[in-house]
C-alpha cells in the first residue's frame, strides 16, 4: 500500500469581505508523485499551494504532511521547499552561494554545505556554471539554480509555482523533461501549480483541475483527457465537443438524450447518480473518436457545414458549424490528397454509442 505524504480535508480559505478562493479541498498525495493543479487564472490553485507550505492560513479544514497535522504551522516547522516563478536567486551571489544559501542559514559547516552544493548542481547540469551571477545566466539556467537551491534540504514536499512559465516555448519542452527526470531520480513529492495543460499532462502522475475555487476532477493524465467528468473539464482540457440536451429515455448504462431534433446515444458512467427522463444535461464527445463521413456501424450522427482545418503534423482537425455558433471538430490522421474541403460543404459526422459520456455537475454551498 503506498504511502501518503499529503492529506487535505475540507480545506476551505475565505477571504475578508466573504471572498471564497477553495471550496472544500479534499485530496490525497502519495509518496513520490508528482502532481499538478490545474486551471485557469484566479480558481484558487495557487491558494491552496501556499496554504500546504504555510503561506497562506486555512480558514477552515486541516493539511497533513507525512502524517502530522501542520495546519496551524509556520512555513519554517514544515518539511515542504518552494520554487517561484520568478526564480528569487540572489543577484549578488554566485550560483554556488545560492544553491547553498539555506544550508549556511541552517549553521552547517562550509566543507559540508559546499559538497551538498556541488553534487546539487551537477545534478542539474551546471557544474561549469557554477562561479557565475544570476545576471550571466539563461531563463533556463536560472530555473535550474532555483531548482537545485530548493532542493538541497531535501523536503518532503517540493512546492512548484508556474515553474515553467518565464521560458520560451522550446525551453519549456526541455525542461518539462528535466523536471520529471530529477523527481523520479530523487523519488521526491512534487506539486506543482500550472494554467498549462501541456505541461500538466506530460509531467503529472496525478492531475487536480480546479475551476472557481472548486476541484473539478482528480484523476491521472489519462483519467482527465478520455474520461472529463463535468462541463469545465470537457471544455478545458484536450478537444472535446459539448451537446446540451434532454434525457428521454434510459437502457442500462445508455440514456438517450435528445438535442435539437436529434436523440443521442450516451454513455452514463458508474459516478453518476440515477438521472431522470426530463433532465436537462449535458455530453462531450472526444474530437478523436468522431468520424468523416456516413457509417452505417455508428449509432450517432449529424450534417455540419465545413468551416476550417487546423493542422498539426499529420494530424488534421476538420471544424464544423452543425448549428448557429455550435461548432465541432473532428480530430483525424489523414493524407492530404483524401479529402479536400471548400468553405459550406455539408459533411455527416458519425460517432459511437460509446464515445459519448454524460457529464456530471460540481456545486458547493456558497
Amino acid at each position: 500500500m503506498a504511502e501518503i505524504d499529503v492529506v487535505l480535508r475540507n480545506v476551505d480559505k475565505t477571504y475578508p469581505g466573504g471572498v471564497r478562493a477553495v471550496i472544500d479541498f479534499n485530496a490525497e498525495i502519495e509518496r513520490g508523485e508528482f502532481v499538478a493543479m490545474l486551471g485557469p487564472s484566479g480558481c484558487g490553485k495557487t491558494t491552496t499551494l501556499r496554504m500546504i507550505g504555510g503561506l497562506e492560513e486555512v480558514t477552515s479544514g486541516s493539511i497533513e504532511i507525512q502524517g502530522e497535522d501542520v495546519t496551524d504551522l509556520p512555513p519554517s516547522q514544515r518539511d515542504t521547499a518552494m520554487m517561484f516563478q520568478s526564480f528569487a536567486l540572489f543577484p549578488h551571489r554566485n550560483v554556488l552561494q545560492n544553491v547553498e544559501f539555506s544550508l549556511k542559514m541552517q549553521g552547517i559547516e562550509p566543507d559540508k554545505r559546499s559538497r551538498e552544493a556541488w553534487q546539487m548542481i551537477e545534478m542539474v547540469g551546471l557544474s561549469d556554471f557554477a562561479m557565475r551571477r544570476p545576471a550571466d545566466l539563461s531563463g533556463g539556467q536560472q530555473q535550474r539554480v532555483a531548482l537545485a537551491r530548493a532542493l538541497i534540504s531535501n523536503p518532503t514536499l517540493l512546492l512548484l509555482d508556474e515553474p515553467l512559465g518565464a521560458l520560451d516555448y522550446s525551453l519549456r519542452q526541455t525542461m518539462m523533461i528535466e523536471l520529471k527526470r530529477i523527481q523520479r531520480d530523487l523519488e521526491m513529492t512534487f506539486i506543482m501549480v500550472t494554467h498549462s495543460q501541456a505541461e500538466a499532462m506530460a509531467m503529472a502522475d496525478k492531475v487536480i483541475v480546479m475551476s472557481d475555487s472548486l476541484v473539478q476532477q482528480i484523476g491521472t493524465s489519462r483519467e482527465i483527457a478520455e474520461s472529463p467528468r463535468t462541463r469545465f473539464v470537457a471544455d478545458f482540457i484536450g478537444t472535446n465537443n459539448l451537446f446540451d440536451g434532454v434525457i428521454k429515455s434510459r437502457s442500462g448504462s445508455i440514456v438517450f438524450v435528445e438535442s435539437g431534433e436529434k436523440l443521442y446515444y450516451v454513455r452514463k458512467p458508474d459516478y453518476i447518480a440515477d438521472v431522470a427522463v426530463g433532465q436537462e444535461v449535458t455530453f462531450s464527445v472526444r474530437a478523436d473518436l468522431m468520424h468523416t463521413g456516413e457509417n452505417g456501424d455508428m449509432a450517432n450522427s449529424i450534417e455540419g457545414a465545413y468551416v476550417n482545418t487546423e493542422y498539426l503534423g499529420t494530424l488534421e482537425t476538420d471544424v464544423f458549424e452543425i448549428a448557429p455558433q455550435h461548432y465541432v471538430k473532428v480530430e483525424q490522421h489523414r493524407k492530404l490528397s483524401d479529402s479536400i474541403r471548400n468553405y459550406g460543404d455539408r459533411e455527416t459526422i458519425s460517432w459511437g454509442a460509446e464515445a459519448g459520456i454524460l457529464l456530471d455537475v460540481v456545486t458547493a454551498n456558497r
